[in-house]
């Protein structure tokens, strides 16, 4: 097809993009201590690379945008519930001069193609590297492992505030322990064929993951009489393994570590169909890895109706009884495994239900949002968006810029600069709720937000971590690591969300003093919400770093403990956003983690928080950063 290139290949041996980042990857991990060339697995990638000239054209960024051509299917356009008609038009006018879907070639980074595929020998103007987020081009769909099999169904869930308080559960001491009895003894209704674990590694990426046909994984019913549970988790952020059927309205359920790992059962997210209004049913997680839970103390699981959405407006709520968080029957020896069981009445019969641990925040939600403001006028006039870089599986890290435009170069020079970020740990939903609340009030016209555009410029990277985000994972990346633990590490190939924000953070110290780091989480084993700090050993900054917390504390009284704060610097954490800020410059340097339970204080004392409460957080964030650089130190020494 080019005769050109073809003579290239045949004179000249590119490097292989997959061989380099997998040999830079094992051999920190001590994996692989050989010499380059004989890397597992890389033979495949290596004569494919080579033999054919297609692949030439993928740039730098070959590896992650999957191997395997795929015409039809190479980029697909996200078309999420939350966009409107008029934006539909628009986005289908601009992706007919798309290269995304006219192109039967991998897609390249560098060389411009025209609307045939044909080559254009003209290189792209260095700024599209680094784009802005706007409407004027279509949004990318979530790219997947090339192991994960992907549904084609948008899920799209309603906010809602319940009007009531939510308040834990009380146990009554009657509660049931199921002995766990196994697929031995039940029937497999859903499981998923081919997971990823420890022993594998990532190798590339494609929107809708998988290829071919979409298996129907959960059972087929024999009749309307057929009251079998229909599960299914193949949605992005969804978790579940296996479900096992052990009685006729109990289920045994198995979460999915995270990919490329043995751990980290935490976060589950998934779907059923087929209920039953006037049954008790009873669910049990069978394999989850931490002693304590905040089940133990009141927390209730998650449920969503689709006909209470469709009908009543009624979203996501606190649901079940008999909940009781107890340690597995079952050991195989080598970790010990607890079990959270509850029981559920659904409130329709044949209806589409779901359950989750904490309320889902998607990769696709914050497109849609990022979206939003894209498109309004006056909020795109201050907030500023480009691409930060691209995770391993290839898709974007988004850096938000917030700041009003100054008068003077020298009334810009003098602003300090504020570092929020969210979801490293991509199954600690919490973080983005608050990081939205944030968001939705420095980007509104309320004065005080617009004090502090003039004063500030916040740098904000809302999913630090959108490939775990979009497989439902909880802790880790695809390298299989917390990244939460990896900020001073080298290894751009394998860390590239951690080593992009940091190098960010180190060239916006060079230009400006940061007045505050803080890195939005959440928390499985404590109520309420707390920062972790560092402490300061130096007489002059002398518990400095309490005062933030502290009046944060006076602001938000009945959903932030003081008390619970942290000013330690554990050798384990060195590793952390925190600690690495910290020791870059940034005295204010902080973990926040907000409790995937709910308050004991105050006016909430007892209750579940709902994502209200988170969101106005990210609003007590920014009034606190008001009093914390108000010139009246009178409210230092009130505080």
């Amino acid at each position: 097809m080019f005769p050109a290139l073809e003579t290239e290949v045949k004179q000249e041996t590119l490097p292989d993009p997959y061989e380099d980042f997998m040999y830079h990857h094992l051999q920190y991990y001590g994996y692989f201590k050989d010499h380059r060339g004989s890397l597992p697995t890389s033979a495949t990638h290596q004569h494919v690379w080579k033999n054919n000239p297609r692949y030439l054209l993928s740039g730098s960024f070959g590896e992650r945008q999957g191997m395997i051509p795929d015409p039809l299917q190479k980029e697909k356009l996200l078309w999420p519930t939350c966009i409107s008609s008029p934006v539909h038009r628009q986005i289908e006018a601009v992706s007919r001069d798309s290269l995304m879907l006219s192109s039967p070639l991998l897609r390249s980074r560098q060389l411009l193609h025209d609307e045939f595929g044909e080559v254009n020998p003209c290189l792209r103007e260095p700024r599209d590297l680094f784009t802005f987020f706007s409407s004027s081009g279509p949004l990318q769909a979530p790219r997947w492992p090339i192991e994960c099999e992907v549904i084609k169904e948008n899920l799209h869930h309603i906010e809602w505030v319940p009007p009531q308080p939510e308040y834990f559960y009380q146990p009554t001491g009657n509660e049931k322990l199921p002995e766990i009895v196994g697929e031995e003894k039940g029937t497999v209704v859903f499981q998923l064929d081919s997971v990823p674990t420890e022993g594998s590694y990532f190798t590339s990426s494609r929107v809708g993951g998988k290829q071919g046909i979409i298996k129907e994984l959960a059972v087929t019913l024999q009749g309307p009489e057929d009251k079998t549970l229909l599960f299914e988790s193949r949605f992005e952020s969804g978790n579940l393994q296996k479900a096992v059927r052990v009685d006729t309205y109990e289920y045994e359920l198995t979460l999915r570590t995270d990919l490329y790992t043995n751990k980290h059962t935490q976060w589950f997210y998934f779907r059923v169909q087929n209920t039953r209004k006037d049954a008790t049913y009873r669910f049990t997680i069978v394999n989850l890895l931490k002693p304590k839970s905040l089940y133990t103390v009141g927390m209730k699981p998650l449920m969503y109706s689709q006909l209470d959405a469709k009908t009543h407006n009624i979203g996501w709520r606190r649901e079940g009884n008999e909940i009781r968080y107890y340690k597995n029957n079952r050991d195989d020896g080598q970790q010990a495994f607890y079990c959270l069981t509850w029981t559920i009445q659904f409130p329709h019969d044949q209806d589409t239900c779901f359950f989750a641990h904490f309320y889902p925040y998607t990769y696709t939600d914050l497109q849609c949002y990022l979206l939003s403001v894209a498109n309004n006028p006056v909020q795109s006039q201050f907030c500023k968006l480009r691409t930060l870089c691209r995770s391993l599986a290839g898709n974007t890290v988004y850096l938000l810029t917030i700041t009003n435009p100054s008068r003077t170069p020298q009334e810009a020079a003098a602003k300090k600069a504020v570092v929020l970020s969210a979801r490293v740990h991509p199954g600690e939903s919490n973080g983005s709720w608050i990081m939205k609340g944030f968001l939705d009030f420095i980007l509104s016209n309320s004065p005080d937000a617009q004090l502090l555009r003039d004063i500030f410029v916040f740098k904000v990277v809302p999913m630090l971590n959108p490939d775990g985000v979009i497989v439902g994972n909880y802790r880790c990346s695809l390298a299989g690591r917390d990244l939460n633990r990896h900020y001073k590490t080298i290894l751009k190939e394998s860390f590239p969300c951690i080593w992009y924000t940091r190098n960010m953070i180190k060239r916006l110290l060079e230009e400006r003093e940061v007045l505050l780091y803080c890195d939005f989480h959440g928390h499985s084993r404590k109520n309420n919400i707390f920062l972790y700090g560092c402490n300061n050993n130096d007489r002059k900054y002398w518990l400095h770093e309490r005062v933030f917390p502290l009046m944060l504390s006076k602001n938000a009284p009945d959903k932030f403990s003081f008390h619970s704060c942290n000013f330690k610097v554990q050798k384990c954490k060195e590793g952390t956003g925190r600690v690495v800020m910290w020791r870059m410059g940034i005295l204010n340097s902080y973990t926040m983690e907000s409790t995937f339970g709910g308050s004991t204080l105050g006016n909430k004392r007892d209750t579940h928080f709902t994502t209200e409460d988170l969101k106005s957080l990210g609003y007590h964030v920014c009034d606190t950063l008001l009093d914390f650089c108000d010139p009246d130190r009178t409210k230092h020494q009130w505080f």
